[in-house]
């Protein structure tokens, strides 16, 4: 798996910490239970509000995905995708089926399973770009709701500060507890800051870049395999994919070529 967006959160949260430490605080004040179940509690209360249930379920298996799947290199997928065509093209297109199996991408399964199967050129490419629309219309509701979240979170923060600010109010007759008082209640105007910008924006960020990054190869995949299908050179197969990469993700050989 990419471990970019846990390697950030720690270390966004670890300068956090430290500052507080180095300031001569102490981090045990900022874990009070009330204001974090205030802010995250009442964060993922009102995104549910503005949803569907099902939405808010398939948000977290979306985001499991982004942050645990291995993101297959697309040099790598170009490579698998030469090697079928060349297969294709000496044995035919049905001695693509038996190895199948050893296809490691889902997606390029499924794709050689329509053509193994006769499934007319149009028809295919049609059922798999719909596929894709399916996907990226999928991860978009899911990082709406991870950026609906970091935008209600430091609101819902401001709630539990003033409701913090009354109860220090309530007890003027007791001066000594003031500070302390007042220092708890801007401990939920911190949390819901902290979780929004170091937690929900950039989870939704990643969402967002791992569909597009899952969709670029998937439209690569069908670029492939209608290519594999009506037979064309090899050659030309991964010349036409290798212009569909990103810079800088040109297989090494072809790099050394050049």
């Amino acid at each position: 798996m990419d471990p970019a967006s846990i390697i950030g959160i720690i270390v966004a949260f670890g300068a956090v910490f430290t500052l507080v430490i180095l300031e001569g605080g102490s981090i045990g004040e900022m874990f009070l239970v009330a204001p974090l179940l205030l802010v995250f509690g009442g964060t993922l209360g009102v995104a549910l509000a503005g949803g569907l249930l099902k939405d808010m379920t398939g948000m977290f298996g979306s985001l499991k995905d982004a942050l645990m799947t291995k993101v297959q290199p697309p040099d790598a997928l170009l490579a698998d995708i030469v090697k079928l065509a060349e297969k294709a093209r000496r044995e035919g297109l049905l001695a693509l089926e038996d190895g199948m199996r050893d296809v490691e991408n889902e997606f390029l399964r499924k794709g050689l399973q329509l053509a193994v199967d006769g499934t007319d050129q149009d028809e295919l490419q049609d059922i798999l770009e719909a596929e894709v629309e399916a996907k990226r219309k999928h991860d978009k509701v899911n990082a709406k709701i991870l950026a609906d979240m970091g935008a209600y979170a430091p609101t819902v923060g401001i709630v539990g500060t003033t409701l913090g600010l009354i109860n220090a109010l309530a007890n003027l007759s007791e001066p000594e507890k003031l500070g302390h008082l007042i220092a708890s209640a801007f401990v939920a105007t911190l949390w819901g800051l902290l979780s929004a910008n170091m937690m929900w924006l950039p989870l939704s960020a990643k969402i967002k870049r791992v569909s597009e990054y899952e969709a670029t190869q998937m439209e690569l995949v069908i670029a492939g395999i209608v290519n594999i299908q009506s037979g064309a050179n090899p050659r030309l197969v991964g010349q036409k994919l290798r212009s569909m990469l990103p810079p800088g993700s040109a297989p090494a050989d072809d790099k050394k070529a050049a």
